[in-house]
């Protein structure tokens, strides 16, 4: 590549992680959490490429998550999954051929399978109406509501392979600016031509708000126990109805949901303690009263017991 092609060529990058919740940093200018749901060790890989006023990534996450998404400002997302079984978005199952989108500035919610890959495109709003405008086209609005839309299949399988070539390219001497241009007439094919999905289940807005609730009050309670009683009485629901909501709406129940958050937080505790704390001050703190049965529980889940975690070093040195 000579040295004027080098300065316009996409900078790429690809990053690998073996904690969900640090993969989770790993994408640039998003502000994301993950709750890692399936057991075992995680292993995730992000490979991304910056354009002019567009971001193209492809991640793969090997365990199932619970992903708090937030892309940049005054940006459109478009997520377009390998596999749509067990994925949801805002609680809302995919169908063969949805994609997935979201705006910039709000907060979402994904839930994703074990062995999950995703191609990602996001946009700056400006370009996306100017490159609109140049076209004549007139693109449907209808993603700033709706977190789920069709596209022809054709169309998904040529925004992916533009995608794929450009990760996977072992040159990138074409400029920036071509990429993007490339990339965002597929993009603009892909929101003018097909309508959101169908309509939700009047079930829906229910069961979506029930769960809401359980989880803000487990985020303001989650230095104690919390019964399906209380969680019951809070909702004003039965137990089979919070039941029926948890599985629509994250695939799991809720007991599994209480345990694997609390699971999740205390990992994130361990990660980021100070030297002097310890396994056990951190594992109470957050209502871990049982220390073997979570020290089982924790490497079941994680893959690794929670003093690894902690001073991973240390752990590393004695197995020597």
């Amino acid at each position: 590549m000579t040295t004027l092609e080098s300065a316009f060529a996409p900078k790429r990058c690809v990053q690998e992680a073996f904690d969900a919740d640090e993969h989770a940093q790993n994408l640039t200018r998003w502000q994301q959490e993950y709750d890692q749901l399936s057991p075992g060790s995680f292993y995730g890989r992000l490979d991304e490429v910056a354009l002019e006023t567009m971001q193209v990534f492809k991640e793969h996450t090997g365990q199932a998550l619970r992903q708090q998404c937030r892309v940049w400002p005054n940006s459109l997302w478009i997520g377009i999954p390998t596999t749509r079984h067990g994925t949801r978005i805002n609680g809302q199952a995919l169908s063969e051929g949805d994609v997935m989108c979201r705006p910039g500035g709000q907060d979402f919610e994904l839930v994703t399978p074990e062995g999950f890959d995703i191609y990602g495109l996001v946009i700056q709003l400006p370009t996306l109406a100017e490159a609109a405008k140049r076209q004549g086209m007139s693109l449907d609005t209808g993603w700033h509501v709706m977190p789920r839309r069709q596209a022809a299949t054709e169309t998904l399988k040529a925004v992916a392979f533009l995608i794929e070539r450009l990760l996977t390219s072992q040159t990138l001497a074409i400029a920036s600016h071509i990429h993007q241009d490339i990339l965002l007439m597929a993009l603009l094919e892909l929101l003018q031509a097909e309508q959101p999905s169908a309509e939700l289940p009047p079930s829906y807005a229910h069961r979506k708000e029930v769960v809401d609730r359980v989880k803000r009050y487990v985020d303001e309670h989650m230095d104690g126990p919390v019964t399906m009683d209380e969680l019951c009485q809070l909702t004003h629901v039965s137990r089979r109805t919070l039941q029926y909501s948890f599985t629509a709406i994250l695939g799991i129940s809720p007991l599994q949901y209480l345990r694997l958050t609390r699971l999740n937080r205390v990992r994130r505790a361990l990660r980021a303690a100070s030297p002097e704390q310890s396994v056990t001050e951190i594992a109470t703190y957050w209502g871990f009263w049982h220390l073997g049965q979570f020290a089982h529980d924790y490497k079941q889940q994680f893959g690794e017991c929670p003093s690894h975690t902690l001073n991973p070093k240390v752990s590393l040195a004695k197995g020597r």
